[in-house]
């Protein structure tokens, strides 16, 4: 089941620096509950998002999280998966799951996979095994984890740069087609496959085509003509320049249906998910909050923050005096900004990183899922206000400001 409608857009301003943009305030209904959009859905890949206890996502205001097909079918296995009636209640999560169809994940495996028009052979980096996914596996273990939004089985067009040309190693308009049309095809077995599983959720389909903008259109309609009943836009932020992912985004995002949820699958930083916001997304994820927070980058209202700089050994400042985060301000929930001080500071979480203290990271994916989980309540904010144009300005300057 999937419902969706928009519940309030940006209003055009006719002049001044901000011109007014696609973006939009929606609702969508899935199997397990409502989810408000612009969201950023934490990523699960193995059943969890890592180092983050599911009590704190719903305190911070998760509403939907991700699920790794290729991971879970390589582990646990669908036999526990079905022991278990689907992901939910083996991760204990009562909200919506979303699944990707696991083509990413086959893509990264690059020399040790091989791709036919039926599907891909490759062998299990777990235990060597000889395994064989196809649009139709995909969609029978999506169905078996029983997430809300499952996502068709698709080749990830890669990118590689023009500096790798002489080496034969550019994606050329030509291999950009054929990958593009590969992926529709199968897009086409597996809407069949998830019919004939009568799978009650939702099956997205996914526009690819490279860097090519004709070649994004055709696969856009190619998908409109198998009326999936929400649009993911992938091959984004797989090794692009910025300005290349901006391009394609822009040409595409205004082009897709006005009356679905459009997905922009793994992006990125918090600037790319107000252009994304800007150019009529709805929903975003990325590894970034939780794999930058391990690595000691944290997100912040006023810039990001490297907290292995020797400047914050003694620091007795939270991570970011406005966030309401359990690291930011303890269990009151009030900013250090507004007279909060149970939070952790700066201090202590340099010491815990140079440690190599678990704690540290957990703190620090806490805090970064949480700003950005918080920034797409603000967003919402903004649109239903009429005051989203006012809102970016203010984010960009305080993000330029530095810490």
């Amino acid at each position: 089941m999937l419902e969706f409608e928009v519940l309030a857009r940006d209003p055009a301003r006719p002049e001044g620096a901000y011109l007014g943009s696609l973006a939009r305030r929606g609702r969508l209904r899935l199997n397990h509950g409502f989810v408000q959009t612009p969201i950023f859905m934490p990523v699960g890949t193995y059943g969890t998002v890592k180092g983050v206890m599911p009590q704190s996502l719903h305190d911070m205001g998760a509403q939907i999280i991700l699920g790794n097909t290729f991971h879970l079918w390589m582990r646990p296995g669908l036999d526990v998966m079905e022991k278990f009636g689907g992901l939910h209640q083996f991760e204990k999560w009562d909200k919506p799951i979303l699944t990707d169809s696991g083509g990413f994940q086959v893509w990264s495996l690059g020399q040790m996979r091989k791709i036919s028009e039926e599907g891909v052979r490759f062998s299990s980096p777990v235990n060597g095994d000889k395994l064989f996914l196809t649009p139709e596996v995909s969609m029978q273990i999506q169905t078996v984890l029983n997430s809300d939004i499952v996502m068709q089985f698709d080749e990830c067009t890669p990118y590689l740069s023009v500096e790798s040309a002489t080496k034969g190693q550019i994606t050329t308009e030509r291999e950009a087609r054929l990958s593009m049309e590969l992926s529709l095809r199968w897009a086409a077995r597996c809407k069949t496959e998830f019919a004939r599983l009568a799978n009650p959720n939702a099956l997205f389909g996914i526009v690819q085509g490279g860097m090519f903008e004709h070649l994004r259109e055709e696969s856009l309609a190619g998908l409109e003509a198998l009326d999936f009943p929400g649009i993911a836009v992938g091959g984004l932020s797989v090794g692009e320049p910025k300005d290349h992912m901006m391009r394609i985004l822009e040409h595409i995002a205004p082009r897709l249906p006005q009356h679905k949820p459009r997905y922009l699958m793994g992006v990125g930083t918090p600037e790319d998910l107000i252009a994304g916001v800007q150019n009529g997304i709805d929903m975003f994820d990325c590894v970034m909050p939780t794999r930058n927070a391990r690595n000691g980058t944290l997100f912040s209202r006023y810039g990001d923050l490297k907290i292995r700089n020797a400047r914050h050994k003694s620091d007795a400042q939270p991570l970011d005096t406005s966030c309401t985060c359990y690291a930011c301000a303890g269990s009151s929930g009030v900013s250090w900004d507004d007279g909060g001080r149970e939070g952790f500071s700066r201090a202590y979480l340099h010491h815990l990183d140079r440690c190599g203290e678990m704690l540290g990271p957990m703190l620090a994916s806490i805090h970064n899922l949480h700003y950005y989980l918080h920034l797409m309540q603000q967003v919402r904010d903004a649109l239903e206000a009429g005051r989203f144009g006012a809102f970016v300005a203010q984010f960009h300057a305080d993000r330029a400001r530095g810490v």
